[in-house]
């Protein structure tokens, strides 16, 4: 070969990269050069090697502010990464030729996150004006409306209009991806071309492509983006050194729309000029994986293609691509149960090649094949069309790297953790259960939730389906390559997972601003297994806790700092001095709870009464007793007779469990009597009493009746209702005591005309919470009135009867259900009420069945 081979290509196109693996085979270069950071020329080794498989993408950032980073991706079919492989299996020199990482990155200010020195010819985001090109545009927002000396020209878009095209991306794929051979255009920037067969020029398509953008360049101008005079200066000097270094035997792949600017020629201290004075940062660059997915023009990252997982298959289908395409859609659509057939397969063949012939197409491509797949596998339906675009159209490949890979030590700890915990990153988004009662679940579940306070959001937690256990948890994973960023931003708080999770925790527990916030970092640490960073958020949970005197923030804070305690306890977690604050807090909400619900208005009242909720739970469960606490009325810990004394005030004893709960239940009844306290919260309070059994017999009917009397407005009353029965089980009380729906009924009844429409929307808000069958049996219960004696009970007076839905019990009835009752239990126990050894009919017991029958045995 004589004088450097300017290959001008399109990013990620298999077309390109197929004429690209061609005319390297053809002049067999001395060197190759590609489009990207020189920083990265030491890493090109590493893409020899069998660990390495694409999707993957040089990540570049700067070493003192990590969040400012770039990618540059390649997958299997990239022109570059072709010409690198090719490359490193005949050891052909490999220098990547781009302006360098640390000027990009420190010219990158005011871009979009994540792609700060990305490629200027890739192409824009879909939604935008342009379309993609062979070495395109940059990125311009469609409403923004530049001066017409600004415009950037989108070179693909010129060319298929002069070939008689409306869709840039149409007529590229007619030219170059549908082609065989080398592939490419081989007309200029006219028409279709056809691509090179076997002993065709394999340097003639990218002659053409040059012409055409040199044309383009001569009628608009070097319409590019702002940054390519720089970049092009840069790489016509890389170029230079490459020449003196090897010769001319020298192959460049760059984007097409650069040819013509390595072509021209300049003199070296004109381009030295332009390069004069540009910021720069020191950066690392290392490789890291990438998806599919973060190919495609949606994802933000502008990487190129719509359809990566369409032109990987493409670039790797030996033969025959329509057919093997189809199969795959099949084999998807039959593993989500839709009735495909090898027949479907044929019929769909026919129809895409038939469209495509049409249409004027060499090759049926993804409009074809999707009206096909539409018409003939999904019986005219779009819904399989959206599944074989995830799947397939797009697909969820992850790439891999080589472990020697240069990375962040915390990358490193992160790797070696997911591989001693057997939690491999992935692509696709799935579940993960896990029962924190089991060693690796557990480490599992420290990881993940050390990498969300790091910042790394790998996982995402939700809702446990098949158990409610606090040693369950169910995570959403799903591995992003920015988290690579993350994880080298998370890097500046230490080099392991551990050490840098316990150093950020430290951190925000010094910056946290209320006590809420620091409670919630307390529980995140006992989630994340912190052990070493739990001192300290709790030295600052007790300074913010005693200078806060706002009952309202403590009991805002108190739930989740129980709920540490009790997850420190499943998980095995010393949280003692945890406990010690929790309990502590929730004496000074009794203490400061019953005057702050006086003089409260309506909005007041309603927040008091969610902070009443948040510490009746709270107490409940910080008075469960826990692990090595004793239970009873003796709640003081025994003492050993040979214990010594140590020196030094004697502790602050602790109250019990049991002692908890008592004193909650005296604030309680206190809250409950005071008239001065809204009727909102008195019946909240009320109402909890009564669910823990401490009211006794008559106290409901009493606290109510009083509530209800006449002298009480009738908006306070309502409000006490709206306390007492509000919530989606409230309606069951009044169901289930129709003493109380009395009283209700006969307050109701009594409320005068004028009060009445101030009563109902508190009434309405109340009663609309009650699911349908709840709010038609009250009705029912309403209409029928007090309930006569059944002729099967015992007799007694309705005034003595039983709470429920009716006075007594109805033998007959209750006898009725015994058989399918016992059928269902397995036991065969006698009727009810009766004697051992009779049946409920009085006829003897049957011993004809074997004892094992399931109806028959007996316990």
């Amino acid at each position: 070969m004589t004088g450097p081979v300017l290959l001008g290509v399109r990013h990620h196109g298999p077309g390109s990269a197929r004429a690209v693996r061609a005319a390297l085979d053809q002049c067999t270069p001395d060197a190759v050069l590609i489009e990207g950071p020189p920083e990265a020329d030491a890493l090109v080794p590493l893409a020899a090697q069998e660990e390495m498989r694409p999707p993957v993408a040089l990540l570049a950032h700067a070493q003192d502010d990590p969040g400012r980073a770039a990618f540059w991706p390649l997958a299997e079919f990239s022109p570059e990464w072709v010409a690198m492989r090719w490359a490193l299996e005949r050891g052909v020199p490999v220098r990547f030729i781009d302006l360098p990482a640390a000027h990009s990155l420190a010219m990158g200010d005011g871009e979009e996150p994540g792609t700060e020195g990305r490629p200027a010819d890739e192409p824009p985001a879909a939604g935008q004006e342009q379309a993609a090109a062979p070495d395109e545009a940059p990125d311009e927002a469609p409403d923004e409306a530049p001066d017409e000396a600004e415009v950037r020209v989108d070179p693909i878009r010129v060319l298929a209009e002069a070939a008689g095209y409306d869709d840039p991306e149409r007529w590229w794929e007619d030219v170059v991806e549908h082609r065989g051979g080398a592939g490419g255009p081989g007309t200029g920037a006219g028409g279709a071309g056809t691509g090179g067969g076997a002993g065709a020029d394999a340097l003639a398509p990218f002659a053409a492509l040059a012409e055409a953008m040199g044309a383009l360049r001569e009628a608009y101008g070097d319409g590019g983006h702002d940054r390519d005079p720089v970049r092009e200066a840069h790489m016509r000097l890389r170029l230079r050194a490459a020449r003196k270094e090897f010769g001319d035997g020298v192959a460049v792949v760059c984007g097409a729309w650069h040819v013509p600017a390595l072509a021209r020629r300049t003199t070296v201290a004109a381009d030295r000029q332009l390069l004069k004075g540009l910021p720069k940062v020191k950066a690392a660059v290392t490789w890291v994986p990438w998806t599919h997915r973060r190919l495609s023009r949606h994802s933000g990252y502008g990487a190129g293609i719509a359809s990566p997982g369409w032109y990987g298959h493409l670039f790797s289908a030996p033969d025959r691509p329509v057919e093997r395409w189809l199969t795959k859609v099949a084999g998807l659509l039959r593993e989500e149960d839709y009735a495909v057939s090898s027949a479907h397969v044929i019929e769909a063949v026919r129809l895409a090649e038939g469209l495509a012939t049409v249409r004027g197409r060499p090759l049926a491509g993804l409009t074809e094949l999707n009206d096909a797949v539409r018409a003939v596998m999904g019986d005219g339906s779009d819904a399989p069309s959206s599944l074989i675009h995830d799947r397939l159209v797009v697909g969820e490949v992850l790439g891999e790297v080589p472990q020697d890979a240069p990375a962040v030590p915390l990358q490193r700890d992160l790797t070696r953790s997911q591989r001693t915990l057997r939690l491999k990153p992935e692509a696709p988004e799935r579940e993960l259960e896990l029962d924190l009662r089991k060693e690796t679940d557990a480490g599992r579940s420290r990881l993940l939730h050390r990498l969300r306070l790091l910042g790394i959001p790998w996982g995402e937690p939700g809702r446990s389906r098949g158990s409610t256990g606090t040693f369950r948890e169910t995570w959403r994973l799903r591995w992003e390559p920015e988290l690579s960023v993350r994880v080298a931003e998370a890097g500046i708080w230490g080099t392991t997972v551990l050490s840098a999770a316990t150093a950020k925790a430290a951190s925000e527990a010094s910056e946290a601003a209320t006590l809420a916030e620091v409670t919630a970092l307390a529980e995140r640490c006992l989630l994340a297994g912190l052990a070493d960073a739990l001192p300290v958020v709790m030295r600052a949970l007790s300074d913010r806790a005693a200078l806060d005197a706002d009952v309202g923030h403590l009991a805002q804070a108190l739930p989740a700092l129980v709920r540490s305690v009790r997850y420190g306890d499943v998980r095995g977690t010393d949280a003692a001095a945890l406990r010690e604050v929790a309990t502590g807090l929730a004496e000074r909400v009794f203490v400061g709870l019953p005057p702050a619900c006086l003089g409260l208005d309506a909005d007041g009242a309603a927040e008091m009464r969610g902070h009443l909720d948040a510490t009746h739970q709270a107490v409940g469960l910080l008075g469960q007793p826990h692990p090595g606490q004793r239970t009873g009325p003796e709640t003081e810990p025994e003492t050993a007779p040979q214990a010594v004394p140590q020196p030094g005030p004697p502790a602050m004893p602790q109250p019990g469990p049991q002692q908890l709960r008592t004193r909650w239940a005296g604030v309680l009844r206190a809250v409950s009597e005071r008239d001065a306290v809204p009727g909102l919260i008195r019946g909240r309070a009320a109402r909890l009493l009564l669910d823990e059994g401490e009211l006794g017999d008559g106290g409901a009917e009493r606290l109510m009746g009083l509530a209800l009397s006449p002298g009480t407005p009738p908006t306070d009353a309502a409000g006490w209702i709206e306390g007492f029965v509000g919530g989606g089980d409230g309606g069951m009380l009044l169901v289930h005591d129709e003493r109380l729906l009395a009283l209700v009924d006969g307050w109701l009844t009594g409320v005068p005309d004028a009060a009445f429409t101030d009563v109902l929307p508190l009434l309405r808000r109340t009663f609309a919470e009650y699911e349908a069958g709840v709010r038609r049996t009250l009705g029912e219960l309403v209409r029928r009135g007090p309930t006569a004696p059944s002729r099967h009970s015992s007799g007694a007076a309705p005034d003595a009867a039983a709470p429920g839905f009716g006075p007594g019990l109805d033998r007959d009835r209750a006898a009725a259900v015994l058989p399918t009752l016992r059928l269902l239990l397995g036991i065969g126990a006698p009727g009810f009420g009766d004697e051992p050894g009779e049946r409920p009919d009085g006829d003897p017991p049957d011993t004809t069945r074997p004892a094992n029958d399931l109806t028959g045995a007996r316990t």
